[in-house]
């Protein structure tokens, strides 16, 4: 299959398929083992659906920040390779994306909105590069979700499980089932789970009793979401919510952002969950398309970095 971009290598041995479950909910005949599709899911709230400006508006900053600027004037950094010859945004034959009510090949414009990027992009591009089969990102990210109550898991207790945990998983199940159904071109491939990424925090963030619960919470949503899908130490990559970058000082931030990190080093996690500091990828909003801190000020930028940083640390896992 012909490549969008170079690839820098390849990822082998870990094909962490959805065993059982997999093979009992998957419609029609059994699929060909030697044609599978490698699926990471993408979750959290508004900062995974992304407010990464595509195009430049020269009246804010002269375009500093968005896609476009960023392909036009880095043109040995990786933004100018997703654009063609003609300036066009190049759409990737490899990778696949179902984001909601969105899908088709992975190129800009699954954030948020259509005229925006998440960590997908930087995300997609990396392990579309990394591997041979195709790959398809399954992105379930909606605002103003909390993780102690919206993506509450299971073993979390109170009022578990939490709707949008419910909805992750249900919406995971329909499509892993039946891939074809979504997908036309990639009928007769086996799906195979071998990846989850997540960027949430704020809304934990501004709560006091749901930021002290943090580390607790993410620990038991990994072990539900590992359970709930039948696979066992399926690698998890925990994006930082640094968006106030290394001069954040509230208390409340510095302690989500500590419990985070302090997840990937529980002893049941070591070698197959990873945190990725994002504060150094925060851009000041003169730098940026808007001055809105809390989305990373808009800045293409800034989301497709903590993409880039959540694929390669993927990639460690795997390998």
């Amino acid at each position: 299959m012909k490549r969008s971009h170079s690839r820098p290598g390849r990822v082998f041995g870990i094909a962490l398929a959805c065993a059982g479950w997999l093979m009992a909910t998957h419609s029609g005949a059994a699929e060909p083992a030697d044609k599978p599709l490698k699926v990471f899911i993408l979750a959290g709230q508004s900062n995974m659906e992304g407010a990464g400006v595509i195009k430049a508006d020269p009246s804010r900053n002269g375009g500093q920040g968005s896609l476009e600027f960023l392909a036009k004037s880095q043109p040995d950094a990786p933004y100018a390779k997703l654009r063609d010859a003609d300036g066009n945004w190049r759409e990737r034959e490899d990778v696949w994306i179902h984001y909601l009510d969105r899908k088709g090949h992975l190129r800009p414009g699954f954030g948020a909105r259509e005229d925006r990027i998440g960590p997908e992009l930087g995300f997609g591009t990396v392990v579309g590069d990394a591997f041979d089969e195709p790959v398809l990102l399954i992105k379930l990210a909606w605002g103003g979700k909390s993780l102690a109550a919206d993506f509450r898991p299971p073993s979390a207790g109170g009022d578990a499980p939490g709707p949008y945990y419910q909805e992750l998983l249900s919406r995971t199940k329909a499509i892993l089932s039946d891939v074809g159904a979504e997908f036309p071109e990639l009928k007769g491939r086996t799906p195979q789970l071998v990846g989850f990424g997540w960027h949430q925090g704020w809304n934990d963030r501004v709560n006091q009793s749901f930021n002290d619960a943090y580390e607790v919470n993410m620990a038991h949503f990994i072990r539900d979401i590992r359970k709930d899908l039948n696979t066992p130490n399926l690698p998890f990559v925990i994006a930082e919510t640094g968006m106030s970058g290394e001069q954040e000082t509230h208390p409340r931030a510095l302690s989500l952002m500590k419990a985070q990190a302090a997840v990937a080093e529980h002893p049941e996690f070591k070698g197959n969950v990873a945190f990725v500091g994002t504060k150094t990828f925060f851009r000041p909003a003169d730098q940026s398309p808007s001055g809105q801190a809390y989305h990373w000020n808009s800045n293409a930028e800034t989301y497709y970095l903590i993409g880039d940083g959540m694929g390669r640390a993927m990639l460690q896992l795997l390998q």
